[in-house]
């Protein structure tokens, strides 16, 4: 039960997408993030084909390898889910970031459009809701 080109295959796909997961955090961490490699469609398919690869791989392959080739897989493994916690951790806070700015923004719109309360003789009429549309012609 050997099968050292599939796990040579393996370990050359997981080097080039965790070389493209860290030009990500790279440029995640400038602010950049029209620059990400992952949304290359050539990415994309790598991440396919690793995925299928690693799916129906079995670990009994891995311990019958040689030595040498199960220490560069192992720590291409290791590597790998350490390369993708941190570029998950960094897509998340960019993600908070600017879902945070335009739950402000929307805040903003709806507190500067809401009707003024006033003193008058008819207190009891509720002002019109707002339809939380996102889309407005001035700026804030």
């Amino acid at each position: 039960m050997k099968d050292d080109p599939r796990i040579e295959r393996l370990i050359s796909l997981a080097e080039r997408i965790i070389v493209a997961l860290e030009g990500d955090i790279a440029a995640l961490k400038e602010g950049r993030t029209g620059a990400l490699k992952t949304i290359d469609p050539e990415i994309q398919k790598l991440t396919v084909i690793y995925g299928r690869e690693a799916q129906g791989f079995d670990p009994r392959l891995a311990q019958n390898a040689p030595p040498s080739l199960r220490e560069r897989f192992l720590a291409v493994t290791t590597k790998f889910r350490e390369v993708l916690q941190l570029h998950a951790r960094m897509v998340t806070r960019v993600k908070n970031a600017s879902e945070g700015m335009i739950r402000a923004i929307v805040a903003e719109v709806e507190r500067a459009n809401a009707p003024m309360r006033t003193y008058g003789p008819r207190p009891g009429t509720a002002p019109p809701r707002s339809s939380g549309a996102m889309v407005f012609n001035r700026v804030v």
